[in-house]
């Protein structure tokens, strides 16, 4: 029997979506996520910034028990991650930056390989195969094989994949890589479909500023795994002054520049890259 966490049916407010405190990951004499304390409430699209290699997927594979911590403690869906990762893992989806769709099948394929794993029933998957495919607008090319789909089309899908469950949360390493600007702008739109519905609490991870003001209601900014700044990012932004944007932000807090697709195989390989970064 699973242990419930404190607060879930408990009086006063749920739990927050994911919660951490001192989270901490070492590999070897690196340390990759130092000391970091998150608060996420549910409902909401929290992003994490930051730069090539300052620890976002790291903190996500932790926080989706990939990885366990070194130090520090961390709830997902109030679920403990170290003590209660069977729990943590039911209730959350995860879209990797690395391609996860496979392309020797079609999108209601891939769809349906992910019920099954999830264990959802054939009758109820396909009503939830069909509902996932209108919603990422991917009903027209459902029986195309992936090898052909955009970029885009293959994010919306791996996105489809992961809400299938139902998660509570979900958590996506860097959305639109590799994307052109159309096809970023699709899955935005699906991103604040979901965050109107308010059932799914999202964390990505991104190094474009311009998608973190689009879609996070508060983002935190890492820099060499720390938690360099954390807040809306109207009030970030208005903290420098009146003309700055979030690359001003995030100039002043990581004293570096702001690093600024195709079918299948230029993403795959896009994808790769930024993966073997951080």
């Amino acid at each position: 029997m699973s242990r419930e966490p404190a607060g879930r049916d408990g009086p006063g407010p749920p739990p927050a979506a994911i919660s951490a405190r001192g989270l901490t990951r070492r590999f070897g004499a690196l340390l990759a996520v130092d000391r970091l304390d998150l608060e996420v409430p549910r409902g909401a699209i929290f992003g994490l910034l930051g730069a090539n290699g300052a620890g976002k997927s790291t903190v996500i594979k932790m926080l989706t028990t990939l990885l366990p911590p070194s130090g520090g403690e961390a709830t997902v869906a109030g679920f403990d991650v170290r003590h209660q990762s069977r729990e943590v893992r039911r209730r959350v989806g995860y879209v990797p930056q690395l391609v996860s769709a496979d392309s020797a099948l079609t999108g209601r394929e891939n769809l349906i390989l992910s019920a099954r794993l999830y264990g959802i029933g054939r009758a109820a998957g396909a009503v939830r195969v069909a509902e996932a495919l209108r919603f990422m607008s991917l009903l027209d090319v459902a029986d195309v094989l992936v090898r052909k789909y955009s970029g885009g089309m293959i994010r919306r899908l791996e996105i489809a994949q992961a809400l299938l469950h139902g998660p509570e949360v979900v958590f996506l390493d860097e959305p639109t890589v590799g994307l052109d600007p159309l096809a970023r702008e699709a899955v935005w739109e699906r991103l604040l479909d979901m965050r109107a519905r308010g059932s799914t609490t999202v964390l990505l991870s991104t190094h474009d500023m311009e998608e973190a003001r689009e879609l996070c209601e508060t983002v935190a900014l890492l820099h060499r795994g720390r938690l360099a700044v954390q807040g809306a990012p109207a009030e970030l932004v208005a903290g420098i002054g009146p003309e700055a944007t979030l690359a001003d932000v995030f100039v002043k807090y990581t004293g570096g520049a702001v690093e600024q697709g195709g079918g299948y195989r230029e993403v795959a390989r896009t994808r790769r890259t930024a993966h073997r970064l951080g």
